[in-house]
């Protein structure tokens, strides 16, 4: 049987980081029209337009100077090619999943699932920590809305929430589930509770998952996620003064977490 060509009609969802900073989540972007990025302690993803030019790189070299010697940027799409001089440091395959037809059902009273804050974010980075689903900073959660779920000890072991959006469209990220406690449908809960909040907005849920993580591909596609393309996580950096290559930043162990 010949495999199954995905050839996704072209929208936003291309380049989804460009287009939620560039759209709704213009507000916590940094840059201007040629390249723009999150705050680094929101995110460690960065952004080029749709069409790449060598100034755009220009630009994205200029943002991540701000960040001194040890700045780089993330990009999270199709195609990443750098240019000369430019030092990639990781490249994580994936899929963009949609959920446009996934299960929505928000979560019982009787599964506990709760909002989190502020006051959770330590709670959070540890589970993260823990479960390596990929990057999660300090201020990520200001990006939407996360819920989790906590044991009767009062620690959290499963939590899943909103990272992007761009016009019509919030993605799922940071599902994980504590080690101890999977195989009891806490990250199934998680991802329909978000799917029936999502789309009760009219927006379409996505999200990224890594190609090797075929255990989590094959629970969002039991969810009614599909696989929509191939997109790949690529931690770049610019030459530095005197030509050379950088060495990896301390954010690149936080790709490798890319599940």
């Amino acid at each position: 049987m010949s495999p199954v060509t995905i050839a996704p009609t072209p929208t936003t969802l291309d380049n989804a980081v460009w287009h939620a900073l560039s759209g709704p989540q213009a507000p916590v972007a940094h840059g201007g029209p040629l390249a723009r990025r999150y705050h680094p302690d929101i995110s460690i993803f960065g952004a080029l337009p749709d069409q790449v030019t060598p100034e755009t790189w220009t630009a994205l070299a200029a943002l991540i100077a701000t960040d001194g010697p040890d700045g780089a940027a993330v990009l999270f799409r199709d195609v990443v090619e750098p240019p000369t001089g430019w030092t990639e440091h990781l490249r994580v395959p994936g899929w963009q999943m949609t959920g446009a037809g996934a299960e929505a059902r928000p979560a019982p009273a009787a599964a506990h699932v709760q909002r989190l804050g502020a006051d959770d974010v330590a709670d959070m980075l540890d589970l993260i920590a823990r479960t390596e689903p990929g990057p999660f900073q300090l201020r990520t959660i200001e990006l939407g809305r996360y819920i989790g779920v906590r044991d009767e000890t009062g620690e959290l072991v499963a939590m899943a929430g909103e990272r992007m959006r761009l016009d019509g469209h919030t993605e799922i990220s940071a599902v994980c589930t504590d080690p101890d406690h999977r195989g009891r449908g806490l990250a199934g809960l998680l991802v329909r509770d978000l799917v029936a909040d999502i789309t009760s907005r009219a927006e379409v849920p996505f999200l990224h998952v890594a190609s090797t993580n075929v255990g989590a591909i094959r629970l969002y596609e039991s969810l009614g996620f599909t696989k929509r393309r191939e997109v790949m996580a690529v931690m770049v950096q610019p030459p530095t003064d005197d030509g050379g290559s950088p060495p990896p930043p301390a954010t690149a162990s936080e790709l490798t977490r890319c599940r």
